[in-house]
């Protein structure tokens, strides 16, 4: 780790939550698709494919999550999360669909009926990455402090998830508060790998995918079957397993040594839940480069969010929560 001022801690903040939302808003039109779809579709992606490119679930439940973190902090517990699921999103009469995920809408049915947590997360999709895609915030409050931003994930986790769909979150948080130190992406993998158990499925798919990152490839399609082959299991239909995409998040990262536009354009072409990958991707290389590091025409394309999942997060911008995570001298 290096030593980094108020300032650093800032724009690293910055750039790890703006990172997130320009790599969700890149990777949501090839969510689900396969490389060869993504290919015959648009060749490569290159950049924003829509005229107007959002975010989705993945950015406004990472504001969600930020602003629940932003007021309670450390002391944060999973009776504080529980209600602010239940204030902001499931007593409101938003229809079926609203909530996205699978995992967030198991966790919206349980607490409509009436069940507390962790009985909450009891749901088919409690491994699904759907801590992972909102992890990054904890990552940039606890800055330097890995093991701190995975407690803490794991606090908010546990109302929505169990299991690997827990380790998912607790790996991004514990790289992205790495990063915000200004670890090298060896060290941000390991401290990832330190949040989690050795021996599960999602620290087994992080090294695997890793260790084929490291492979000196020069062609970019290479490097993606490499990264790619390393962790999905090929016919399985659900594409937000959490093991899955935080390998081949981290393995984008890897691949591109950090460097921001590489990863997050390697997580989308990668396909399957591209989305998640290229926002985690985007949170990791934008907490570790700064805000600085993202191109500004993708920047620029980063608007408050709709609410088109979470009505109650409407109008906010990932920047001012941000701020919020951040110490007050930083400014």
């Amino acid at each position: 780790m290096v030593t980094t001022t108020a300032r650093d801690t800032r724009e690293r903040a910055r750039g790890a939550l703006l990172g997130l939302a320009v790599g969700d808003a890149l990777g949501a039109p090839a969510e689900n698709m396969r490389p060869s779809e993504i290919r015959r579709r648009w060749g490569r992606i290159e950049g924003f494919v829509t005229e107007s490119p959002a975010g989705t679930d993945d950015t406004e439940y990472a504001v969600f999550s930020g602003l629940l973190l932003a007021r309670h902090g450390s002391a944060l517990t999973v009776r504080h999360v529980e209600r602010a699921w239940h204030r902001w999103i499931a007593d409101l009469d938003e229809g079926p669909f609203r909530g996205a995920g699978f995992s967030e809408r198991g966790t919206l049915e349980n607490l409509r009926r009436g069940l507390a947590a962790p009985i909450s997360a009891q749901h088919r999709h409690a491994w699904s990455d759907g801590l992972a895609m909102r992890a990054a915030p904890f990552g940039v409050f606890a800055a330097g402090r890995p093991a701190e931003a995975a407690r803490l994930v794991a606090i908010d986790g546990s109302v929505s998830h169990e299991g690997e769909g827990i380790y998912g979150g607790q790996a991004v948080a514990a790289g992205v508060a790495a990063a915000m130190a200004g670890a090298s992406v060896t060290s941000v993998v390991a401290a990832a790998l330190s949040a989690v158990p050795m021996d599960s499925w999602t620290a087994r798919s992080l090294r695997r995918a890793v260790v084929a990152a490291r492979r000196v490839q020069p062609d970019p399609l290479a490097r993606e079957r490499q990264v790619r082959s390393a962790v999905v299991i090929g016919g399985y239909p659900w594409t937000d397993l959490a093991p899955e995409a935080v390998g081949l998040a981290f393995g984008a990262f890897a691949a591109a040594r950090g460097d921001f536009r590489t990863a997050v354009l390697t997580a989308v072409n990668m396909g399957r839940d591209a989305d998640t990958t290229a926002a985690v991707a985007g949170a990791l290389a934008g907490a570790m480069s700064g805000v600085r590091a993202i191109p500004a025409e993708w920047a620029t394309a980063i608007a408050p969010v709709t609410g088109s999942c979470l009505p109650s997060m409407r109008g906010y911008h990932v920047l001012d929560v941000a701020d919020l995570l951040t110490p007050e001298e930083a400014a």
